[in-house]
């Protein structure tokens, strides 16, 4: 039989059970709990100190008064200075020095310049890359790595840090910052998306900064947004912003690598025409959305009728202040919808549908419904309700839709005319009000 006692503290032990006696914190054996032993110099981050901001005002420019990336005007330039709900995208090497470790300090300079906006009544969303870069330093990674796991492993160290660092920085205003970690699925179903939509609003409602990063500690390589610009983008037609900020380390958009001697710098990117001969490359050491990335993703949130400001983190206080410095992305004047856009750069498809041409180009030209006529094949195990791609006779995505039908009772209609289906299957296939087709969509992907 066990038998229970007290210590002299009156700490209950049983003696029998586990020969173990709890003593008091000042009792503790050495020999019981050793003392952690130092495993040496590995690069583990300190948070600083929260000291209390004096002042608001915007960071001064690094570039030259003379740089061609300097002193532009427009219209939409001055939609973006005024802009009452603003996206702003941060990316990883802004956010970390060359050791890839969080720099405290940059982070600063950044929050003086989001804090010096919201002083001017502006609700600002973040959107802060940079999760794995900053758990590079600290589980002593030299370069960025390739294997999913271990991009997931420093994902996670570098989410903390960087939430960190935002709260210390943004505490120096008094102001509250609120994590949000999205996936491409969260933003694929309707209802995830809604609920994500719903707690930005809530945060800009309660005044905290919304931090949005994709969660990289999850996402696969099949499931991601691919890089935070895109992110972006999907978060300015998410959150109804007025305009969007994308911030590098290139301080705007040139017509080839800005190192080569004759690159021309392009102030502003009015339609696709502004971008032909335009030669982007890919990300750099630390990040993953390199120059066509930025691209694609400020002609995707113009397409959601967002203009789209791009430039380095170096000019943020002016990007933010007037908007006459980098490159200024027009938002198109014949904008998508909230749920067509969803349903074309968002939701997840379930299936195929393969049309002939002339199906296409009613669908696209003349903005027809679809009709069973009109389709060659079909693709996929998809139920009525679910979104389907629409591809032309090539395999090319012309758009996506709502379907009416299953994907087994449509096998059985493919091709043939209304007239000669039974009463209950003379819908159209896809509604051309349930159908969203892409627009010049090579300046889109």
């Amino acid at each position: 039989m066990s038998t229970s006692n007290s210590d002299k503290d009156g700490v209950p032990y049983d003696s029998a059970q586990s020969g173990l006696v709890y003593a008091g914190p000042a009792e503790i054996s050495p020999e019981i709990y050793p003392p952690v032993p130092n495993y040496g110099t590995r690069p583990v981050h300190e948070p600083g100190p929260v000291v209390p901001a004096t002042s608001v005002e915007f960071p001064e420019p690094q570039a030259d008064p003379d740089d061609p990336a300097m002193g532009h005007s427009s219209d939409v330039r001055g939609d973006l200075a005024h802009a009452r709900r603003l996206v702003v995208k941060i990316g990883s090497s802004s956010l970390t020095n060359d050791d890839g470790l969080v720099d405290p300090a940059r982070i600063d300079m950044i929050a003086d310049a989001l804090e010096a906006r919201m002083a001017r009544g502006t609700d600002v969303i973040v959107v802060s890359s940079g999760a794995v870069a900053c758990g590079m330093g600290p589980l002593e990674l030299s370069q960025r790595p390739t294997d999913l796991a271990t991009k997931q492993a420093a994902a996670s160290v570098g989410q903390v840090l960087l939430a960190q660092e935002w709260a210390r920085s943004f505490a120096r205003y008094g102001r509250t910052i609120g994590q949000v970690l999205l996936t491409a699925s969260d933003a694929a179903q309707r209802d995830r998306a809604r609920n994500a939509q719903r707690t930005i609003d809530r945060l800009r409602q309660l005044k905290a900064v919304p931090i949005v990063n994709e969660n990289d500690t999850v996402a696969t390589s099949e499931m991601r947004f691919g890089d935070n610009d895109r992110l972006a983008a999907l978060v300015s037609h998410l959150a109804y912003a007025d305009a969007c900020v994308l911030l590098s380390d290139v301080d705007g958009l040139y017509d080839r690598n800005p190192a080569e001697p004759d690159a021309n710098f392009i102030p502003e990117v009015k339609s696709a025409k502004d971008l032909r001969g335009v030669v982007a490359g890919d990300g750099g050491r630390l990040g993953t959305g390199g120059m066509a990335a930025k691209v694609s993703a400020a002609r995707l949130a113009s397409r959601a009728g967002v203009p789209v400001l791009l430039t380095s983190t170096e000019n943020i206080g002016a990007a933010l202040d007037t908007a006459q410095v980098g490159t200024c992305f027009w938002p198109d004047r014949d904008r998508l919808g909230a749920w067509k856009f969803w349903v074309l750069y968002a939701a997840d498809s379930h299936g195929r549908v393969h049309l002939d041409d002339g199906a296409v180009r009613a669908v696209t030209e003349g903005h027809k419904s679809l009709l069973a006529v009109g389709i060659t094949d079909v693709e996929g195990d998809f139920s009525q309700g679910d979104i389907v791609d629409i591809v032309n006779s090539d395999g090319a995505l012309v758009g996506r839709g709502e379907v009416a039908y299953d994907s087994t009772m449509l096998q059985g209609m493919i091709g043939q005319p209304t007239k000669e289906l039974p009463d209950f299957a003379r819908r159209p296939v896809i509604h051309a009000d349930y159908m969203s087709h892409y627009s010049n969509r090579a300046s889109l992907r």
